[in-house]
């Protein structure tokens, strides 16, 4: 008598990579209701409704890109759909997006009250991956609404953009209450990031849950701005290699050492420093770490500041905040991953159509162009591809494209290949070369900074929740991705 059939979908002939397991296994993998239910050597074929044979390709944890902006230069229903598609391509199942008040995202100011449940309804039904959002407290009122997005919500992550208090998006501004659609004897400085910090404190009292933490982008705007103006003066430097100068790395390490103190201050514990693009924007977070060691301190970088430097061809298309840097910074990064010192990596996606990111009177001009770039579909590619190199191992990319994510932002059902676990899952062939092309990517950016760059490792399948979503160069059926509410408690 045959086995009864148990399984929903059975993947077998999987190479396994996981991220506390140093050796990659050949294993079967068992779905039932979305989740890892069965998971061995050999499994009868008997078990499930349906079979796939995954041809000894490498199996991952579906990809968390704990790092991208949906719908800041474009509407966020339409960004959500076309974007959310290249991070399927890319083998990302769990899209982490930054937005807050202000103008782009949605071009409003106000209570959250009546912003982030407009965010959720536009949302729902347009991603194609699961999906949730890190909110940036702008206004004074925002402090007081944590609470009520924690539990409302879900909402544990926070952010603060330290340049935006004297600084543009783009460049030099004088606007920034205009910017941030903010009262004008409102302040976006220091002490509103300080009364962020302690509001999260007090938040963390009430639920002490691990979720609960707080990204900052660290530059100072004051160093932006008497930096950009030397630099603007000067024929010499021009392209990435004059943004960068202009938003130098040490900017990035003041920030930070400013950000950590007043972390310390307010018992702000759970601190993510966000891509981290320079030597000295590491040693500043590593010496802080050692500083303050009571402070949870996580470190990120994005694939974008580990493939590209400031010689790139792409040019003005790699405009991006804090600024492509030099080769050294690049290596420099790299070996920070390598000695992990590095938490993920991510892509710091947002896409901005070329028309709008570059100026139509002068092109070719950085000042001019927009700051900011898609990259979640060449996420895992990327990290292969240079990682494997440099002999990173396959259960360290997972640690930090899955797993370290997953657990800092309490989503509890992701980042592993386990029993319980959602049955996320990204099927790539290590081994295959293939030259990034834009008008191959799913996102509507229409062009890549990584154009024309050899990769090696391409992602062949990615199925979220069970169900595939990307089978090799096609996304299948309509969207499917879920918000998620974080838990109000440690795990």
């Amino acid at each position: 008598m045959s086995e009864p059939c148990i399984l929903d979908k059975l993947i077998k002939n999987v190479r396994v990579v996981r991220p506390h397991q140093s050796s990659v296994e050949h294993l079967d993998l068992g779905i039932k209701d979305g989740k890892f239910a069965q998971i061995a050597s050999q499994i009868s074929p008997e078990q499930a409704t349906e079979v796939i044979d995954a041809q000894n390709l490498l199996a991952f944890p579906g990809l968390i890109d704990a790092h991208m902006h949906i719908g800041i230069y474009q509407s966020l229903e339409q960004d959500a759909i076309a974007e959310s598609k290249a991070a399927a391509m890319g083998g990302v199942t769990t899209s982490l997006n930054y937005i807050r008040t202000g103008q782009y995202y949605l071009n409003k100011g106000g209570s959250y009250q009546q912003f982030f449940p407009e965010v959720l309804s536009r949302s729902e039904g347009n991603f194609f991956v699961d999906y949730s959002y890190h909110i940036a407290p702008i206004s004074a009122q925002h402090i007081d609404e944590m609470q009520w997005l924690f539990e409302q919500y879900g909402v544990a992550s926070f952010k603060i953009f330290m340049f935006y208090g004297g600084y543009g998006l783009h460049g030099l501004s004088d606007q920034q209450n205009l910017f941030l659609m903010i009262n004008k004897e409102e302040r976006y400085d220091f002490a509103h990031f300080e009364f962020i910090m302690r509001g999260l404190a007090q938040l963390r009292e009430r639920y002490p849950a691990d979720s609960i933490s707080l990204s900052l982008h660290c530059e100072i705007a004051e160093i932006l701005n008497a930096y950009t103006k030397i630099v603007q003066q000067d024929s010499s430097l021009t392209g990435l290699s004059a943004y960068s100068a202009a938003r130098p790395p040490h900017s990035e390490g003041l920030a930070i050492c400013i950000a950590s103190y007043l972390a310390h201050e307010t018992n702000c514990i759970n601190i993510n420093l966000l891509h981290l693009s320079s030597r000295k924007a590491v040693e500043a977070a590593l010496m802080m770490q050692s500083t303050f060691p009571h402070i949870n301190f996580k470190r990120e970088v994005t694939i974008g500041h580990l493939l590209l430097d400031v010689e790139a061809p792409t040019g003005k298309w790699a405009k991006v905040n804090p600024p492509i840097r030099s080769r050294a910074d690049v290596e420099f990064l790299w070996t920070a991953v390598l000695q992990n010192q590095i938490d993920w990596i991510v892509s710091d996606h947002a896409c901005c159509s070329a028309e709008k990111k570059a100026s139509l009177q002068d092109p070719d001009n950085i000042w001019l162009a927009k700051s900011g770039f898609g990259g979640t579909e060449y996420l895992l590619s990327g990290v292969l591809s240079e990682g494997s190199k440099r002999g990173m191992s396959y259960d360290h990319m997972a640690r930090l494209l899955c797993w370290n994510p997953a657990q800092r932002f309490g989503l509890w059902q992701k980042g592993d290949i386990a029993i319980g676990y959602d049955a996320d899952l990204v099927l790539v062939d290590p081994n295959e070369r293939f030259v990034v092309r834009a008008a191959e990517s799913f996102s509507k950016q229409g062009y890549t900074p990584f154009e024309g760059m050899e990769l090696t490792g391409r992602v062949k399948q990615t199925m979220l929740r069970g169900n595939l979503i990307y089978d090799r160069g096609q996304i299948l059926g309509s969207p499917q991705g879920r918000y998620l509410k974080r838990s109000q408690s440690s795990r």
